[in-house]
């Protein structure tokens, strides 16, 4: 870890920055000082949320017989039990209510409702890789604007696991577009998306759990961004060019919109009967999406915060190791002792090994900035289906008006975070 540390840092000052934290907001949204004002801002306001999360747990355990103080090995478990006893809602209960047919066709319903697009199903225009694969056209004002397939099913001999989206081609006016379009039209975007749920059986749809629901929705994000982009430069259309600390933005945002009640209870809807979720459902689904998250927050902010440590004040061969630097940055960001076997580091390949190193901040800087963009909707109210409908298209005007770039948009917008988070007007 030391020796990389050393590579990296040396990179940097042959290129004429300081550290290599500099080095990588080069090329950022975000300044150094930002990030950290950001991370401070976060950590303060988790940090108590967190307390009472372990002292939950404590009790919760020592109401069913466990014995003294919870280790570092217990809490994980005792967490569990308690969320288990409060919400009461296991995945297997949800699933009936979201065949996967049900939830495309309210996730379409939403790009419509703001974005003011059409989704059609455009099988057999297209070739695909196996008949599981959809392929379906995107309509602005009835003529195509860009294209997606969507791969939804698991298959472990053929396919990783998890869930992402990339370009097949981009928007571009320099190469030649499909056969049949108007002379000067621009080539239009094409994009896939894969997941890995459960196929249909025995006649049944594929039934979703809620987390595949959010996973679908988070990943049509990320494709939208690319689709309705109108800039004809292909280098920096649509998902190209978007600095790492912003390219999550819309997907999170579009994460949001599977609590919106009405959108929800638009496709959640029992496959076999029809019965819409029952609302108990519905409110401990909602309760559940904050449990523990000052717990979760702080994990976060003590990943993010250890990358920027080691990448800009930490000085290999000096002494002090990287397990002693992180348990110093732990007295700040944990709520329990740390464990002084500890060596997550080791293991830390996001930013060892991905392409998270001096950026793993990048995951809550993209998160504000989403919760930012989806406050303007609740503020217009999201109850107003007019106010809904003219704040979509003002995040559509903006995203789609912009090259790959979210710099742009502090000339389109107001000021919410610290002088440097940006809404999209």
């Amino acid at each position: 870890i030391e020796q990389v540390l050393a590579l990296r840092n040396e990179k940097a000052e042959l290129l004429g920055f300081k550290n290599f934290v500099e080095l990588s907001m080069a090329s950022k949204m975000a300044t150094s000082v930002r990030a950290e004002e950001l991370l401070e801002e976060l950590r303060a306001k988790s940090f108590s949320a967190a307390q009472q999360d372990l002292a939950d747990a404590q009790a919760f355990a020592a109401g069913r017989s466990h014995e003294g103080e919870l280790l570092w090995w217990d809490v994980a478990f005792w967490a569990e039990r308690l969320r288990e006893d409060k919400y009461d809602l296991s995945d297997e209960e949800l699933r009936p209510y979201f065949a996967l047919p049900a939830v495309l066709d309210g996730l379409f319903k939403v790009a419509k409702r703001l974005f003011d697009v059409d989704v059609v199903p455009a099988d057999g225009e297209a070739s695909v890789w196996n008949p599981d694969v959809r392929f379906f056209k995107l309509l602005a004002g009835g003529s195509p604007r860009a294209y997606f397939y969507l791969d939804p099913y698991s298959r472990p001999a053929e396919k990783r696991g998890g869930a992402w989206m990339a370009e097949v081609v981009g928007r571009s006016r320099l190469l030649p577009p499909a056969a049949g379009s108007a002379p000067g039209s621009p080539r239009l975007p094409v994009a896939h998306m894969v997941c890995n749920q459960s196929p249909p059986v025995d006649g049944q749809p594929s039934l979703m759990t809620f987390r595949e629901v959010e996973t679908l929705f988070h990943e049509f994000g990320h494709a939208l961004q690319h689709m309705l982009t109108t800039v004809d430069e292909g280098l920096v259309a649509g998902i190209r060019g978007v600095e790492w600390d912003a390219v999550e933005l819309p997907s999170q945002f579009m994460e949001n919109w599977c609590y919106d009640r009405p959108t929800l209870y638009s496709f959640a809807r029992h496959y076999q009967t029809g019965e819409a979720l029952p609302e108990d459902m519905f409110s401990r689904l909602k309760a559940a999406k904050t449990f523990r998250s000052g717990t979760q927050m702080l994990r976060q902010v003590h990943f993010s915060s250890i990358d920027l440590e080691l990448h800009s004040r930490f000085t290999p061969g000096a002494g002090e190791s990287v397990f002693d630097r992180d348990a110093a940055v732990a007295q700040k960001t944990q709520v329990m002792p740390s464990f002084p076997q500890d060596r997550f580091l080791c293991s830390f390949s996001h930013i060892f090994a991905g392409g998270y190193s001096a950026g793993y901040y990048s995951y809550k800087w993209a998160e504000v900035l989403s919760a930012d963009a989806f406050g303007a909707f609740e503020e217009a109210g999201l109850d107003d289906d007019a106010a809904v409908v003219s704040t979509g298209r003002r995040f559509r005007c903006a995203a789609g008006q912009l090259v790959g770039c979210w710099q742009g948009w502090s000339a389109l917008s107001h000021v919410t975070y610290a002088g440097c988070l940006h809404t999209v007007w």
